[in-house]
């Protein structure tokens, strides 16, 4: 592997003695080609503005569709002018398959985040999701994909300042760890997540280009890059299956609004706008959440036996009928017997079909019962016959009488309300301790009233598919997803029970007292059962001290899961200060790390933060909170220990680890949250205490 970084001193003494010609300097050849391909991305916007749409729409609506997808056009070939156009570069042996048409004899393809080309239609760089891109990943000496040459490129903010190349078929040439890779993975952070375009490893891309038909779930400890998969995977599909996925959507679910405030650029980075973002409580907001539940309220409320009990309560609206029915038309009268009404009933009920379509199906069925007598009598009705006795106001009123209709939050109130209704539909499902932690001690009077929870809202969406049908979607991403319980798992499979789903997560990190146990039990309760599960151990973000001190609880929280093995040495990466005055040395701490250049995460538990804030506020250090974007003059973050899971800083503070467990309502959920906050630093963190640490650390 060769490196062609150019120290500043080089680059200017380049400067001083004038541009080289490109044959005999490959970096200003290099450059070149990223300045003609920055015209050609600005040429392929100025075509795209410059399209009417005036001619050739017919109507209004069209134009408004039309106009629409011109605009997504144009935003898609912005040129973000600190992101590079390009980041690598392949040279083929031979030319690439016959559907790589672009391919040719020895050609270089220049790799990128989106698919570039010149007037001639010619491509100057093309998508990383393209087939011909997946040796950038995968190529190795062992397996070189027919590439002679591998050159990735260093970037200072939008400016090509290095090479680095990898003769993939000179056996010669030992296989070392690329430089400028290494520089990219570990290079400082000031604002929202980055894509990791650049940066993928084999692994990863397995993962990334694997189809859409199936699911993926994937088990990764702190630092391997599990978010960044889930949301290069939502590109590579959108690249590969656009048409089907626009009709059908993607959906990312993350665990609340700071964590997606915190990836939102990362697709848009990639050109991809239109994918949308939401927490599983904004998917199930039927109801204004305003209450909360105790841990043991909540435990039974989230568990999947739930759902049977919600069903049998749906299903007990049906009544069978005991008097027959008489149906007038003209001067006709036609009797349908309740037997023949139960049969109809007891059919739709054995099909199990959704309530509402059931009930959409009633009166249809009892009119056909009618069609068939007046045929017996010699009529010959048709479908607008069958339809007007399906109106008629004697089987209306019967239908509304055998199958009312049912209002989810409703019914959903009147079970935690009423103890004799809820006792009738869990009789067998919930033990009598069960059914009165789900209680309400005081009953509300009204949905409006009621002060529901966020597991009430997941019951009343579980309600709601019992009576219609939920929409799918043709691809979901669950990240944090140890953290559901299994009628959140439910509802987040009812979003996509026709397409897939990759799943993101680590058991080692679940902090709610019914987080995920195993993935294949969590894949159940998704209807996902049949989903590859995936485990990524190598770490790429958090330094190996770092992690090594984290792990040191994972036989407490999580036996037998396989330790993070980070591939980034960086010695001195970890302090642990036992001290006296904590709010002095977490300050002092936080102006140490303000001398490094990135960002700054000072993590707390959720009842030290308020002191905390006021002693950085006395001290004229000014912070944001999570979720709020860090600039080049703010890069402190105070964030409760609460919020830290799934956030990144270059360097973390944590103060004092033994509040952190002791916030939570028992002692494995509380070293999960220290586990999880423990792991936040991508390249430094100060551990201040001035109580005992936790037995584990000590």
């Amino acid at each position: 592997m060769h490196a062609h970084a150019q120290s500043e001193q080089a680059q200017s003494e380049q400067a001083q003695s004038g541009p080289a010609e490109p044959e005999s300097d490959p970096l200003a050849r290099e450059r070149g080609h990223l300045a003609a391909s920055r015209a050609a991305l600005r040429a392929m916007r100025e075509d795209a503005e410059a399209l009417g749409i005036r001619d050739v729409t017919a109507n209004w609506v069209n134009a408004a569709v039309l106009e629409r997808q011109l605009d997504e056009r144009i935003k898609s070939l912005a040129d973000l002018a600190h992101t590079p156009l390009f980041f690598g570069r392949l040279d083929y042996l031979h030319a690439p398959g016959a559907e790589q048409a672009e391919g040719g004899e020895g050609e270089e393809f220049y790799i990128g985040r989106r698919h570039v080309h010149d007037a001639d239609g010619d491509p100057m760089v093309i998508d990383w999701r393209a087939p011909v891109s997946q040796p950038f990943y995968r190529a190795s000496k062992k397996d070189p994909m027919d590439i002679a040459l591998r050159r990735r490129f260093g970037y200072t903010g939008g400016d090509l300042t290095a090479y680095e190349d990898e003769h993939l078929s000179d056996a010669t040439e030992d296989e070392r760890t690329s430089k400028l890779l290494q520089q990219e993975i570990e290079r400082p952070r000031v604002g929202p997540m980055r894509d990791i375009v650049a940066t993928i490893q084999p692994e990863q891309d397995e993962i990334v280009r694997s189809g859409l038909g199936g699911s993926v779930c994937v088990q990764g400890g702190p630092g391997t890059g599990k978010t960044a998969v889930g949301l290069h995977r939502v590109a590579y599909l959108l690249y590969a299956h656009r048409e089907r996925l626009a009709r059908t959507g993607t959906l990312v679910i993350g665990p609340n609004d700071s964590f997606l405030h915190y990836i939102e650029q990362v697709l848009p980075a990639l050109g991809e706008l239109e994918v949308r973002q939401a927490t599983v409580d904004s998917l199930v907001a039927h109801v204004e959440v305003r209450g909360t539940d105790e841990a043991p309220a909540a435990l039974v409320k989230g568990d999947a036996r739930m759902a049977e009990v919600l069903r049998k309560a749906v299903r007990s609206h049906v009544t069978l009928p005991t008097e027959p029915l008489m149906v007038v038309r003209g001067s006709r009268r036609w009797r349908i017997p309740a037997y023949e009404l139960e049969e109809i009933v007891g059919e739709l009920l054995a099909r199990d079909i959704r309530y509402g379509a059931a009930r959409d199906a009633l009166p249809q069925r009892i009119a056909h019962a009618v069609l068939v007598r007046m045929e017996q009598s010699g009529e010959a009705p048709d479908d607008r016959v069958q339809d007007a006795v399906a109106r008629n106001a004697a089987v209306k009123a019967t239908v509304k009488a055998l199958w009312p209709p049912v209002d989810p939050a409703k019914l959903v109130l009147r079970l935690l309300s009423d103890a004799e209704f809820l006792a009738e539909h869990a009789e067998g499902v919930l033990s009598e301790e069960e059914q009165k932690a789900v209680l309400w001690a005081k009953p509300a009077r009204s949905v409006k009233s009621a002060k529901w929870s966020s597991a009430d809202a997941v019951l009343i969406d579980e309600a709601t598919d019992l009576v219609t049908r939920t929409h799918s979607l043709g691809h979901v991403v669950l990240d944090e997803a140890q953290d559901l319980s299994p009628m959140q798992y439910r509802a987040v499979g009812r979003r996509c029970t026709t397409g897939s789903a990759t799943v993101l997560g680590d058991l080692a990190q679940g902090t709610t007292p019914w987080a995920t146990r195993s993935w294949d039990e969590a894949l159940g309760h998704l209807g996902k059962g049949d989903a590859v599960v995936e485990e990524l151990t190598a770490g790429f973000r958090v330094p190996r001290e770092v992690i090594a001190y984290a792990s040191l609880l994972l036989p407490d929280i999580a036996p037998g899961l396989a330790e993070v093995n980070s591939v980034r040495e960086s010695p001195g990466s970890l302090a642990v200060r036992h001290v006296e005055d904590l709010d002095a040395a977490c300050l002092q701490a936080c102006v140490e790390s303000l001398r490094q250049e990135g960002s700054i995460g000072l993590i707390a538990a959720d009842a030290r933060v308020p002191a905390l804030a006021e002693a950085l506020t006395a001290a004229g250090l000014t912070y944001l909170a999570p979720g709020e974007e860090t600039t080049r003059d703010t890069r402190l973050t105070l964030v409760p220990a609460s919020l830290a899971k799934g956030l990144e800083y270059d360097y973390v503070v944590l103060d004092e680890p033994g509040a952190v467990v002791a916030g939570e309502p028992d002692v494995r959920t509380g070293l999960r949250r220290l586990y999880v906050a423990l792991t936040r630093a991508v390249s430094g963190l100060v551990v201040v205490h001035a109580a005992d640490l936790p037995v584990q650390l000590a």
